[in-house]
C-alpha cells in the first residue's frame, strides 16, 4: 500500500518559489559565464586578425624596399654600362658594383654624387653606393 503525504499548502508554496528563483539564478549565471567566454573568444580573435594586418602590412613594406632597391641597381648598372660590370653585390646598407678598370663612370658619379664612393685600383674600379638615403626618399615618395 502507497501512502502520500502532502505538507502543508504554505510550506510547498515557499519551496517552489526558493526552486524557482534558484533555477532563475542559474540561468543568469550560466548567461554571465558563457558572455564572457565569448567576449574572451572575439578579443583573441581581434588580436589574432591585428597580428596578421601587421605581417601583411610587413611583407608588402619588404616586397616594396626590395623593389626600389632593384631599380636602383637596374639603373646604376644602366649608367655605368651593362658589359662593363663585374659583379654586383648588396651589403648591408650599400651596393657593391664592381667594374672594369677602363669603365666611364661619370654618369654615375653626376647622378649620385656623395652617395657614390669609387675606389680604382689596376684590376677593377669599385663603387660603394649607400642605399639609406636613396630608399628613405623613394620609400616615402610612393
Amino acid at each position: 500500500m502507497i501512502i502520500a503525504v502532502k505538507r502543508a499548502s504554505k510550506k510547498r508554496m515557499i519551496i517552489k518559489i526558493i526552486s524557482i528563483i534558484a533555477v532563475i539564478i542559474m540561468f543568469i549565471a550560466y548567461y554571465f559565464h558563457l558572455s564572457e567566454k565569448f567576449a574572451k573568444e572575439e578579443k583573441q580573435i581581434e588580436l589574432a586578425q591585428i597580428q596578421n594586418d601587421k605581417k601583411l602590412e610587413e611583407k608588402r613594406r619588404k616586397a616594396k624596399i626590395e623593389k626600389i632597391i632593384y631599380r636602383e641597381v637596374e639603373s646604376a648598372v644602366d649608367l655605368i654600362g651593362q658589359l662593363n660590370v663585374r659583379n654586383v653585390k648588396i651589403i648591408s646598407n650599400k651596393i657593391l658594383i664592381v667594374c672594369d678598370p677602363n669603365t666611364n663612370i661619370d654618369a654615375l658619379v653626376v647622378r649620385y654624387g656623395t652617395l657614390a664612393l669609387v675606389k680604382r685600383t689596376i684590376e677593377d674600379i669599385k663603387i660603394a653606393i649607400d642605399l639609406k638615403y636613396i630608399v628613405e626618399s623613394k620609400f616615402n615618395e610612393e
